[in-house]
């Protein structure tokens, strides 16, 4: 018997209960059974932490897509790296281990295993002779990859368009280094510097090269990381005396310079000069002066071939009294009847 609508009213609230308790339980079991987010981390289990390994966890996360770099074919372990290990069938044995001051890292079972010089596969292979001859798996399959990379890269100075740091997993060639700093500028001379930071001291080495496209020198110099490579700037060679432009200029073009293109540079010869008498003043390894005569007037008739200058080299142009007085003549006669005219 109903009174008042009162049993129908009660029924509707019993079933949006139940409508509501229905829905919520099946979205906490759609929110349970929802597929992870693409790109996000996840961990899997393994044994915990093992000593001497740098504070290297057992659970270890699996990281995002990177770029893998140009040279990694050709890359050695250095102390620093984190590597990944895994041994398949024997999830105990994988972990990050990471590689000491030493160049070893420490695997449970068998102890300290030197990896450093080496390329991933040779370590990979040293790991699985270690558990082989410890007798803990007959045919281990070991697995290494790099999870973290040494701060590893080349100090590139002087005469290139951007110098600075760049970065070098691995052996390079020196013009692969250059062109990584954006080439050589207008005013690099034909000699290269390298520091090899080998040892406690370090080992500099000279490079000497020519901007001829046969010559393969700049491709045949390894640079190692770690290592310091500076451009040198061009030589620098005087132009002095009767010129219209006296001072210092870079050996541009190669670093190379003649004596007829420095004159240039310096804008030719005034009228009092004595180009006869023009001589080359040049400082020997052993500190001495020599100073040699330079035929300028057969080297415009083309008989001679102009000589070619070195760094620091000093061209003086002495200056004529006899051309002086002449031409101080000259224009105070043309002074006088320019005078008269008026």
């Amino acid at each position: 018997m109903q009174r008042n609508g009162f049993m129908p009213a009660a029924r509707s609230i019993s079933c949006w209960l139940l409508c509501a308790c229905a829905l919520s339980m099946a979205m906490a079991v759609a929110q349970d059974m929802s597929p992870p987010r693409v790109g996000g981390t996840s961990t899997y289990d393994s044994p915990p932490g093992i000593s001497g390994n740098d504070t290297a966890t057992g659970r270890r996360s699996i990281s995002s897509l990177m770029v893998i770099p140009e040279d990694f074919s050709k890359l050695k372990l250095s102390p620093g790296f984190l590597l990944s290990m895994d041994v398949y069938d024997v999830p105990e044995l994988s972990f990050n281990v990471r590689i000491d001051a030493n160049g070893d890292v420490t695997i449970p079972t068998i102890g300290l295993v030197h990896v450093a010089g080496g390329t991933v596969t040779q370590a990979s292979e040293k790991i699985a002779e270690g558990l082989r001859e410890a007798k803990i798996i007959n045919n281990p399959q070991v697995t290494l990859n790099i999870a973290q990379y040494a701060g590893l890269n080349v100090t590139i100075l002087g005469e290139v368009h951007n110098p600075g740091r760049v970065e070098l997993l691995s052996s390079h060639s020196l013009a692969d280094v250059v062109a990584m700093a954006g080439g050589v500028t207008q005013f690099a001379g034909k000699t290269i510097e390298i520091r090899h930071q080998t040892g406690v001291t370090p080992q500099m080495q000279l490079i000497h090269y020519s901007r001829d496209t046969d010559d393969a020198t700049l491709l045949d110099t390894a640079v190692l990381p770690g290592d310091t490579v500076t451009v040198r700037r061009a030589g620098i060679v005087y132009v002095l005396g009767g010129v219209n432009r006296p001072g210092g200029y870079v050996m541009q073009e190669d670093g190379d310079l003649n004596v007829t293109q420095a004159i240039s540079l310096a804008y030719g010869t005034v009228m009092q000069a004595a180009v006869s008498s023009m001589r080359l003043i040049r400082k020997l390894p052993d500190g001495r002066v020599q100073e040699t005569p330079i035929p300028y007037k057969d080297i415009e008739r083309g008989k001679v071939a102009p000589p070619r200058l070195e760094p620091e080299d000093v061209i003086y142009v002495p200056i004529s009294k006899t051309k002086t007085v002449l031409g101080a003549g000259l224009l105070a006669t043309t002074a006088q009847a320019a005078i008269f005219v008026h």
